[in-house]
């Protein structure tokens, strides 16, 4: 913390003081065997130390609170708070005292006074108290400027400033992953690391999807009735610990129906961290909007609909897939072919006419097939040919089924 301040003698005195919680008192035990020279003696001033538990005299968490020594650190999305006092040391009674606090970061100066008016006079041994806050929102260093003017009595106008400097620290390292599913869900991974030297109670981590996506969290689980977090019931994170949050955004029916719209680079949301430290102080942060590029399709999509997971040997079983016309300008004619693969064989007409797809459009289509061999099989073999351009579309390997015999019962 750097001071400045005019050597000029003022009338008035400045102190400022950050606000924080006190944290609980730390002792070091120092105790040996009663076999050992000095005996009984340490464990009976352990025993007499009024900042020990009872009973517990060897743990070094103590009942007392001790107040802070230090500036401290500052993390993002904590609240900084500062007590302001303006004391009139002199003997005169000093008019026209206005106080100022700004707060100067990287990017911008901002003013926490909580009033701009002017204070009459202040008379001898009184003084102007202040409390400010603010939510930090920036790292890096910051500068709290404090600014007193004030006139004497013989009508001279005086002014002094002070400067208190800090550094804020990042307390969370916040890391995302994209996984796109063969359907249009897109699964978030957020991997959140404290990178502070103290535990943190994490209060709430929540994705805020944008306004294409609607969002399902996916850290808990379902037992007897109740839902319970994957984490337990005491949602700590130690020190350099890191722990994942799963979420699946879906795409919302208006959007999902216009092929068109999600491509390219689209915003999926923004995470939302709220956790408190030591003895409850809170701390917030929100990342900035989070974009994932989003799969390209081609000219043509398709994708599965509905299909079964277990099928039985030799037996029809219906699929339903969606083709949808991802071009923007151009209207298709579609054909469509099944071919047999080794394993899997189409039931039904091939080579038939799937009619104009407009751009942007899709259409949904049921179709019957059976597998000739047991175990996992892909589903292969279908062919989409544009009429009007001439063009093939080869789809292979679009999903897996387990084929079981048809004595085996199904789960």
């Amino acid at each position: 913390m750097d001071v400045n301040q005019s050597k000029q003698e003022h009338l008035l005195a400045l102190k400022v003081m950050r606000l924080t919680k006190p944290t609980l008192f730390t002792n070091i035990p120092v105790t040996c065997e009663e076999r050992d020279l000095p005996g009984n003696l340490f464990n009976q001033l352990m025993k007499d130390d009024p900042s020990t538990v009872k009973g517990a005299e060897t743990l070094m968490l103590g009942e007392m609170l001790t107040l802070p020594q230090n500036f401290g650190n500052i993390f993002l999305g904590e609240t900084f708070s500062s007590y302001i006092s303006v004391h009139n040391d002199s003997n005169q009674v000093v008019k026209d005292i206005l106080v100022k606090a700004d707060l100067q970061t990287s990017s911008q100066r901002l003013n926490l006074s909580a009033s701009s008016a002017a204070v009459a006079e202040l008379k001898p041994d009184c003084c102007i108290d202040d409390v400010i806050h603010h939510e930090v929102k920036e790292i890096g260093t910051h500068i709290l400027v404090c600014a007193v003017s004030y006139t004497t009595q013989t009508g001279e106008k005086m002014y002094f400033r002070k400067f208190f400097k800090f550094q804020v620290l990042k307390p969370l390292d916040v890391k995302t992953k994209f996984y796109n599913a063969e359907t249009d869900e897109v699964f978030l991974e957020a991997q959140i690391q404290n990178i502070t030297t103290s535990p943190m109670f994490m209060e709430k981590v929540s994705l805020e999807p944008s306004m294409m996506y609607s969002v399902a969290e996916l850290n808990t689980v379902d037992t007897v009735g109740k839902s319970e977090s994957t984490f337990g019931a005491r949602t700590y994170l130690q020190p350099m610990d890191t722990r994942q949050y799963l979420y699946c955004l879906k795409p919302k029916q208006e959007f999902a129906e216009k092929a068109g719209v999600i491509k390219g680079v689209t915003v999926i949301g923004k995470l939302d961290i709220v956790w408190k430290t030591n003895l409850g102080e809170r701390g917030r942060l929100q990342t900035s909007q989070l974009q994932r590029m989003a799969p390209g399709y081609g000219d043509v999509r398709l994708s599965l609909e509905t299909i079964p997971d277990t099928v039985n040997l030799e037996e029809p079983f219906d699929i339903t897939c969606k083709i949808t016309n991802c071009s923007s300008e151009r209207t298709m004619d579609l054909v469509l072919e099944m071919c047999n693969t080794n394993s899997i064989h189409w039931c039904g007409v091939s080579g038939r006419q799937l009619g104009k797809l407009h751009p942007s459009s899709s259409l949904h289509l049921a179709l019957t097939l059976l597998s000739s061999v047991q175990g996992l099989q892909s589903v292969s073999g279908l062919r989409l040919t544009d009429t009007f351009l001439k063009r093939t579309y080869e789809y292979d390997d679009i999903a897996q089924v387990c084929v079981v015999s048809s004595g085996v019962k199904q789960s």
